[in-house]
């Protein structure tokens, strides 16, 4: 029997492996997920099911309240934080969340990762924000759910744009990342830990490194995402 979500399982499918080849995932830690709008639903990966046996046929389709629509295995652990995200912020389309290397030791350290160059202002002018660590009230409490309001909450005390700023690092956790569909959030995924790196490296090569200047950081944005942009063959 041919399911109706079944480019959707296929575009989460294939998002999730693609997570697994850039070698952002650690054996079965991580998830991308990918929405339908139309529907009010969105997929992702099952919980704990190894990349090289995962199957198309094994995603899971949710709405955005946790039901599950389609499937008979138990969909990934950080669903509900998946949802949330969904549900209150209309214009993403994909989220991914990794336990790659550097993301989770800035996540570790709970310290914004700083702009230092022009790799990090290709995709974004700020800071790449760290949420503090969850208050213990509400990690006793539904923690899954209470993740996609931690992400809120900081996004809303820091002054950003879910839709300019496309990455966060849970404190001592780790790294969701979202975007127009799952391909583009699981290029964030990758840029994030690229950008960990690079800035952990000049860190150790120059503690006082300076932050890029506000003009480098307003050209390399623009060039790829103003309304002049000319990066790119578009």
């Amino acid at each position: 029997m041919s399911s109706k979500y079944k480019s959707l399982k296929e575009e989460c499918y294939e998002a999730n492996m693609q997570l697994d080849a850039l070698k952002l995932v650690i054996y079965t830690f991580g998830n991308v997920s990918a929405v339908d709008r139309a529907n009010g639903v969105f997929a992702i990966k099952p919980s704990g099911v190894p990349y090289e046996i995962l199957k198309p046929e094994d995603i899971v389709i949710l709405d955005y309240d946790n039901t599950i629509i389609e499937g008979t295995m138990r969909p990934s652990s950080d669903t509900k934080t998946h949802a949330y995200l969904y549900k209150n912020w209309e214009n993403i389309g994909g989220i991914s969340h990794t336990h790659a290397t550097y993301s989770v030791a800035w996540a570790q350290s709970q310290l914004d990762i700083p702009i230092f160059g022009t790799t990090h202002a290709d995709h974004l002018t700020a800071d790449i924000p760290c949420a503090p660590p969850m208050k213990d009230e509400l990690i006793q409490g539904n923690y899954e759910h209470n993740t996609g309001i931690q992400i809120l909450d900081c996004f809303k005390e820091k002054g950003l744009s879910y839709e300019e700023v496309e990455m966060v690092l849970i404190g001592n956790h780790g790294p969701f990342t979202w975007g127009k569909n799952a391909t583009k959030a699981v290029y964030n995924s990758k840029v994030l830990e690229a950008v960990a790196e690079m800035a952990y490296l000049t860190l150790q090569i120059n503690p006082k490194a300076p932050r890029l200047k506000d003009s480098l950081i307003k050209k390399h944005y623009e060039r790829k995402h103003g309304k002049d942009a000319y990066y790119g063959q578009n």
